[in-house]
């Protein structure tokens, strides 16, 4: 309920923007081709209905609709960012604002992460954790046009055992604790708790399941690694799941914990710290998609070295476990692992989620590979392939556009200078 009123709220005071909707030719300088990786030469896109209509070498004869001049710019399809939190900002009041915030407030807040993400050139997300259903109300005033954001896949509140990443109730006064329980709270104890929560997500609406299967860094508890969900327990939500159409999330630093997400059938590894060769083997023979998450390790790596900024608790985590990121995927990207692109960002910094391909190029992945890893991969992931990921006719017109050449300088990346979302504009160049 809070959730809805939420959305209500929103309609009424958060104004959307200028957003132009037709009819039009985009004439790309250059063209990346996401499915085959490479980078075409002059382009006319034709975007009609909100779908791509045609791609042409040549300029149409008699272009219908409105011609945007992109000829000095690169063309590329609409970013995917696979793990973010929408509904928050790490900070130094972020663990005393769950105390201090009311629903409606964060679902206000959320709404400018939203319009940061698509500005940036991400036109899809997928969140990976909330609380009171926030992101399911904000993806339908995005989708009613209400606000300004990109178009958002939800898992709701990730499941987590007692005293595991993820329970809401960790670090709270014994006064103010409550008695947790699946459905609401998420927290499950048994393989019928791991149903009940799976079945209560799809009647709140969510698009797939977020587990916790090792502890976290954010966490008010001692450990970042240890196995928090029996295999068993991940198999009852992997299975539930599957009846419901969802695949699985696995949040997972540890690598016991890992082992037991991937022999269970999770689509993806969200982060993969400790991971090594026997992970990297039951990776690719599972065949399960790493998605890294670079930059919200290197992220609280600094923020660790602010006095003050984290709970005692968690400092030490972040100072030991954010800095190792980097070199996680670095071995499994050169050992043949699947990688898909997720950021963290909620943690790391909204609107900055580009900066996740500069730390990937840094750790070795070619510059295509990692914009493949954004867009084809990110879409497959989804299951959504033949709707998006490339610039193809027949898929959704996500286009953005950025000056220069991002196989050769990846950090044109971090400057989008135009945005369209299914066929409407919401950014372009002066």
């Amino acid at each position: 309920m809070k959730a809805h009123i939420a959305v209500i709220l929103i309609g009424c005071l958060v104004g959307v923007g200028k957003v132009e909707a037709g009819e039009f030719w985009l004439h790309c300088g250059q063209l990346i081709d996401t499915e085959k990786a490479r980078l075409l030469p002059s382009r006319w896109v034709h975007v009609k209905g909100g779908r791509i209509a045609a791609v042409l070498k040549n300029r149409p004869t008699s272009p219908a609709g409105r011609v945007i001049d992109l000829q000095h710019k690169t063309c590329l399809p609409g970013l995917t960012d696979l793990h973010t939190h929408i509904t928050s900002q790490l900070s130094k009041t972020s663990y005393r604002e769950r105390f201090t915030l009311n629903t409606s407030e964060i679902s206000l807040r959320s709404t400018v992460y939203a319009r940061r993400t698509l500005m940036a050139g991400f036109t899809t997300i997928r969140d990976v954790g909330d609380s009171d259903n926030i992101t399911a109300a904000l993806r339908t005033a995005i989708q009613k046009g209400w606000v300004t954001g990109p178009r958002i896949f939800t898992s709701l509140k990730s499941l987590a055992s007692t005293g595991g990443h993820g329970d809401p109730t960790n670090g709270i006064s014994d006064k103010l604790i409550w008695e947790t329980e699946p459905a609401a709270d998420g927290v499950i104890n048994s393989e019928a708790d791991a149903r009940r929560a799976v079945r209560q997500r799809y009647k709140d609406g969510a698009d797939l399941i977020k587990i916790t299967a090792t502890g976290g860094v954010l966490s008010v508890a001692l450990s970042a690694d240890n196995p928090q969900l029996t295999e068993a327990e991940i198999r009852a939500v992997v299975a539930t799941a599957r009846d419901y159409g969802f695949h699985v999330a696995a949040h997972a630093h540890g690598k016991e914990g890992m082992a037991r997400a991937i022999r269970a059938g999770v689509r993806t590894i969200e982060h993969g710290t400790y991971l090594d060769g026997a992970i990297i083997a039951l990776m690719k023979k599972h065949r399960t998609w790493l998605v890294p998450t670079i930059s919200a390790g290197q992220h609280v790596a600094r923020q660790a070295k602010i006095d003050g900024f984290f709970p005692e608790k968690v400092r030490p985590k972040a100072a030991r476990v954010g800095p190792l990121s980097l070199n996680a995927f670095a071995r499994a990207y050169k050992a043949g692992v699947k990688i898909a692109f997720g950021t963290d960002s909620g943690v790391s910094p909204h609107g900055q989620n580009a900066q996740e391909f500069v730390y990937m190029v840094q750790a070795g992945m070619p510059a295509k590979s990692a914009i493949q890893s954004a867009t084809k991969n990110a879409a497959l992931v989804l299951d959504r392939w033949k709707q998006a990921g490339s610039i193809t006719p027949g898929k959704v017109a996500d286009i953005i556009a950025v000056e220069g050449n991002p196989y050769t300088h990846i950090k044109t990346l971090l400057n989008v200078i135009f945005v369209m979302k299914a066929g409407q504009i919401y950014k372009e160049p002066g």
